[in-house]
Order: C-alpha cells, then sequence, then structure tokens
C-alpha cells in the first residue's frame, strides 16, 4: 500500500503546484482582462450565483446569508439561481460553462470532492481543473445519532454490540456518496464493525425509518437531527468533529463519546468558473471573509451547526485538494458506486 499512498501524495503536490502555477499566471494578467468586461470596472452587471441544490437547505441558506452581507458591504447585485439536478452536477456543469468574466459563481458542498472520485471519467467537466476555488465559506460537523431502542448508549457501546452483532446494525444515509454516507464508512474501516447501508432519497424519509426503529444509525448535519433528539424521538451520540459545538454543547465529540478521532463534515464553498481574473476572485474572497466574520452571520451560522471559516483562494484550494484525497481512499476501499 505504501507506494500507492506515496503517489497518490505526489500526484496531489502536483496538481497543488500547477494550480498555483495558473493562479500567478492569471494575477500577470488579470488587470487588463478585468477591465476587459462591459463598462470597464467589475462587476458590469449583476452576478449570477448557482446553487446546484433545492432552496430551503442549508447550503442554500448559508449561501444566501452570507451573499446579502456581501450585497451589503459593496452594493453589488447577485441573484441566486437553484439549479438542482443529478447530485448537483447539472448546476456544476452550468457554471463550468459559463463565460469566465466574474458573472458567474457556484456554491458547491463535500459531494462536490466525492463527486471527483464517484463519476471520475463521466462528468462534463472536471471537478478541479474547471474551477478556481473562492473561500471555504462555513465547515459543518456531522452527528451520528441512534434509534432510541438500540441498546448502545454511546459510540463506545456502539462498537461493541456492532462488533457481537455483525451485519445487522444498519445505517441510513441521504443517498450513496453523500457525506453522511462515506463519513460512516469511515467509521466502519476505522473501528472495524459491520454495518449495513440502506441509502435514501434524501435525509428526510432516512429520519423517519430512525425515529420509527427501523433503522438503527443516522449520521447527518446536527441542524437536520437535533430537533428529534431533544424532542426525545432519537437519540445522539456523538459529533464528528475536534470540540464539541457551541450551538449543541451537550453532545460529546466521537472520542469523549469513546469512538475513534474522526472529523467529518459538511461544508459550504464558493468556486468561480477556470479563468476568471485573479483580482476578482480575491476580491470576491475578500468580501466573502468579512461577511463571514461579521458577528450576525457568525451567530445564524452558529444556530445551523456551521462553523464559519471565509478563507483565502489558497487556502480553498489545498482544503478541497486534501477532501478528494481523502474521501477517494474511503469511496475505494468501501468499493462505493455511484448510483
Amino acid at each position: 500500500m505504501a507506494p500507492d499512498h506515496q503517489q497518490e501524495d505526489d500526484t496531489m503536490r502536483l496538481l497543488r503546484f500547477a494550480r498555483f502555477a495558473g493562479l500567478a499566471l492569471s494575477i500577470a494578467c488579470a488587470g487588463a482582462m478585468a477591465q476587459g468586461t462591459a463598462g470597464g470596472a467589475w462587476p458590469a452587471k449583476p452576478i449570477k450565483w448557482i446553487v446546484p441544490y433545492p432552496p430551503g437547505g442549508i447550503t442554500d441558506n448559508a449561501t444566501r446569508m452570507v451573499l446579502q452581507k456581501v450585497q451589503e458591504q459593496t452594493g453589488w447585485t447577485i441573484v441566486v439561481e437553484n439549479k438542482p439536478g443529478a447530485n448537483s452536477l447539472l448546476g456544476a456543469d452550468l457554471a463550468a460553462k459559463s463565460a469566465p468574466d466574474g458573472s458567474t459563481f457556484l456554491t458547491v458542498i463535500a459531494a462536490h470532492a466525492s463527486n471527483a472520485t464517484l463519476y471520475a471519467g463521466r462528468m462534463p467537466f472536471d471537478p478541479v481543473r474547471s474551477f478556481s476555488p473562492v473561500s471555504l465559506v462555513g465547515v459543518a460537523p456531522l452527528i451520528m445519532t441512534a434509534t432510541n431502542n438500540l441498546p448502545a448508549r454511546d459510540v463506545k457501546e456502539l462498537i461493541a454490540y456492532a462488533k457481537a452483532n455483525p451485519g445487522k446494525v444498519s445505517f441510513g444515509s441521504s443517498g450513496v456518496g453523500a457525506a453522511a454516507h462515506l463519513t460512516t464508512e469511515l467509521f466502519k474501516q476505522t473501528a472495524g464493525v459491520d454495518m449495513v447501508h440502506v441509502p435514501y432519497k434524501g435525509t428526510a424519509p432516512a429520519l423517519q425509518d430512525l425515529i420509527g426503529g427501523n433503522l438503527q444509525i443516522l449520521v447527518d448535519t446536527p441542524s437536520s437531527l437535533m430537533p428529534h433528539v431533544k424532542a426525545g424521538k432519537i437519540k445522539s451520540l456523538g459529533m464528528f468533529s475536534a470540540k464539541r459545538l457551541p450551538g449543541v454543547p451537550e453532545v460529546p465529540t466521537l472520542p469523549e463519546a469513546g469512538g475513534p478521532p474522526l472529523l467529518a463534515s459538511t461544508w459550504v464553498m464558493f468556486l468561480a468558473p477556470a479563468g476568471v481574473p485573479a483580482d476578482i476572485v480575491n476580491r470576491m474572497s475578500a468580501e466573502v471573509g468579512k461577511a463571514v466574520a461579521s458577528p450576525d452571520i457568525t451567530r445564524r451560522f452558529e444556530s445551523l451547526g456551521i462553523e464559519p471559516v471565509g478563507n483565502s483562494p489558497q487556502q480553498a484550494v489545498k482544503f478541497l485538494d486534501d477532501e478528494i484525497a481523502k474521501w477517494r481512499q474511503v469511496i475505494t476501499a468501501a468499493g462505493v458506486k455511484a448510483e
């Protein structure tokens, strides 16, 4: 295995070098390109922001919160367009094929990183080379919950129970390849337990089966599951985070609950089509970072179980590359195939 890991590490280093080299090259000519927009200064027209998911979810809400703040800061007009379909591939493809003039941006989540492996060679765009990361907006650590009739009271007891009953514990997810699915696969691999995956079309039906006792384990975002924990319909076992979340301080981290020290989350990242001038990408990144750091956005994010980030394009590049590499290993080891 060691040579394969070394080859992956070398590949990721070369990929990062190429992307940073491309960023440096775009900086050299960015000023002239930015002035080429209609009317001279950017933005010369309303900015279209594609969210490849339905309205109302955590991705859409987080995007709209931040962009509303960006509009207040800048006076720009930003129009959010929801373009769901094909596990986010439809909206991402529209953004990838947009003119690289800073008039179109895209929101992606953790599925963008797993799609790079699940749909390798089958996408109409390249999940890495077709985009320029703008900023990692926020990270939402995932929570592991259980049906109330499961004997396990914490993660340590779950591991013991699953080892004593191999193949008899079922876990749900919002779909094959979703962050919740792959996180539970990572947990299985690390803890050495055999649990059966039951994929659903979204979190809601999986949650109903968990409440009804037809499913034993469900991993998802705290905003989706904690209201039902607090209502006594299900129980929380642990959080896939380094520390307890301010919004749900009563839920222990996985190690505190007797499990392995795993970090897993869904996250929100802003991208631009590849080729957008670097000064435009940097300006948008700066405004997004300022918005995310504002007290009201920080407070609203914490209520959703999101840890605010708002980093630089270079930091976003590294984060995305690391996530693609991490989930590639999990997907390959588990033999996960896209539906």
